[in-house]
């Protein structure tokens, strides 16, 4: 096949996509036998002349003569990209690997081992995912919080209550992140994810994905506990040996995958406490801002043209200090939501459905934050977060303080919303979001919005709604690990965003893809 970039289509004139390869290749219609699409990017700088670029491989008749004829960076063969599985190792295992938790890179992590004979165990400290639902929204209904089956643990990790997003800035010269996503289209995430510049799954499309994969891998071999929380590792001569579950029952093993996601803090502090090599490090906090999202379909396109994707945007500012304030985790059509794991302690995080359909955007608006600022031993970034985070539950009377953006300027509490309400998963209660950030946060963001309100209209009125706090943007803490990607004990695989190797979904699922490889090339599988 053959390689097609920048073939530009007008927004509404996609039908017309066929032509407009011809058209750039210099060849009739009717020579083109199929297309395939690999890339659909919306380029709405001229708002004038919104189109897409599509990058598309083609079938067409003659095909040597056609690259023959055309001098073209953008024409060319079409490259082979596959992921290809490494040669397994020759070292036997005494018993199946087991992975600990059950998000992106857990999962991924066990679905590559199980598709080679390995039959890994994966446990989970919270509940499969139909179960986890219930007790989420049971939370954000009642306020009854469940320690270990939140908006944070559970089956599916912290992206399943959240946008969704699939874009990574990685590369991806293994084509690790193609595994993942056509492992995605096979149980049941829309095709487009293949192409489209800023894939999204959305969180009710997401929890059947979740449990699709879960069956494949039990098809193929692997089992899953639920509820069942990692409380030990039994170390001899520098090796895995076995863990502990529940505080009462021993599990052999010689080979354990730390896949436990960013707010594992109970954990982290067990692994210090055995000896594992962790260090500090940056993160960011700060809070969620709630606009109109129509604001932000007039401000990035000029229209509100329903032919039109739901609009986000990424902002980002450096203080005259230098420090760096930016928006994260943007969910165009999207709802705050409380996404607490601790007794005593809130949290904020973003969320939507797959068709953006909530009349708000939301964004985190975050500071970054180092071990300058909270402390250089590994786990001090925990205790700063707890610290805000139990803040904010005092300030808000246990629900989520929240405040508008005028009001947190002059630092008193907000009696009422002004042209637009929140659109929120939880209870809330007006409060002054000062009192829960350190000053160099709330001036940092004071200093940012004006720059933000330049760059998308509207951005810094003073009705924007703030929440709080948005503490959990990625983990403290990472768990050192080596080229062969394991740590200072032997057989100990740190794993994903909690051991602070990934950044959301896509980058979490390949690095528990490029875990699994690791163990692949030095173990021998079960079904050798």
């Amino acid at each position: 096949m053959i390689r097609v970039r920048q073939v530009k289509v007008l927004v509404g004139e996609e039908k017309n996509l066929k032509r407009a390869i011809a058209r750039k290749v210099g060849i009739k219609v009717n020579d083109i036998l199929d297309i395939v699409i690999q890339r659909k990017s919306l380029d709405a700088r001229d708002k004038n002349n919104i189109h897409y670029v599509y990058e598309v491989d083609i079938e067409v008749m003659k095909e040597s003569n056609i690259l023959k004829r055309k001098k073209s960076k953008d024409i060319f063969l079409t490259p082979k990209e596959e992921y290809q599985f490494p040669k397994k190792g020759k070292d036997p295992l005494s018993s199946r690997p087991i992975v600990v938790g059950s998000g992106p890179a857990g999962l991924f992590c066990a679905y590559m081992l199980a598709m080679q004979g390995y039959r890994p165990l994966v446990i989970e400290r919270g509940e499969k995912i139909e179960d986890r639902v219930d007790a989420v929204f049971k939370f954000w209904n009642t306020g009854k919080l469940n320690p270990n089956s939140n908006v944070q643990f559970g089956e599916g990790g912290a992206g399943t209550f959240s946008d969704g997003k699939l874009n990574t800035l990685v590369k991806d010269k293994f084509f690790r992140g193609k595994k993942v996503f056509e492992i995605f289209v096979e149980h049941g995430v829309p095709y487009e994810i293949m192409y489209l510049q800023k894939p999204h799954i959305g969180t009710d499309l997401l929890r059947d994905v979740i449990e699709n994969i879960r069956n494949s891998i039990i098809r193929m071999g692997g089992e899953f506990r639920y509820t069942t929380l990692l409380t030990d590792i039994m170390i001899e001569d520098g090796k895995v040996v076995g863990i502990e579950v529940n505080h009462n029952e021993h599990i052999p093993c010689s080979v354990l995958v730390l896949a436990i996601g960013h707010s594992a803090r109970d954990t982290f502090s067990m692994l210090y406490d055995k000896g594992v090599s962790m260090a500090a490090k940056a993160f960011a906090v700060g809070v969620r801002v709630e606009h109109l999202q129509e604001m932000i379909q007039m401000s990035q396109y000029k229209t509100l043209d329903k032919r039109l994707p739901v609009a986000d945007y990424k902002l980002t500012y450096k203080t005259k200090s230098g420090r760096g304030v930016y928006s994260f985790c943007m969910c165009p059509g999207g709802y705050v939501v409380d996404a607490s794991s601790e007794y005593g302690r809130l949290a904020v995080n973003g969320m939507s459905y797959h068709a953006r359909d909530s009349k708000n955007a939301n964004s985190a608006l975050v500071v970054t934050v180092g071990p300058d600022d909270f402390g250089h031993h590994p786990l001090d970034g925990v205790v700063f977060q707890q610290q805000l985070e139990e803040k904010a539950f005092l300030v808000g009377n246990g629900h989520i303080p929240i405040q508008l953006y005028k009001d947190f300027l002059k630092k008193r509490v907000s009696f009422s919303f002004g042209k637009w309400t929140s659109q929120m998963k939880g209870n809330y209660q007006f409060s002054d979001l000062n009192q829960v950030l350190p000053d160099f946060v709330s001036d940092a963001i004071k200093e940012a919005m004006p720059y933000f309100g330049k760059k998308i209209s509207g951005f810094d009125q003073g009705d924007a709604i703030f929440s709080g706090v948005e503490s959990r943007t990625s983990s403290p803490v990472r768990i050192l690990r080596n080229e062969d990607g394991v740590c200072n004990i032997l057989g100990l695989y740190p794993c994903g965003e909690g051991s602070g190797y990934a950044g959301g979904i896509t980058t979490a699922a390949m690095d528990g893809v490029k875990i699994s490889e690791l163990i692949i090339k030095k173990y021998q599988s079960f079904s050798d």
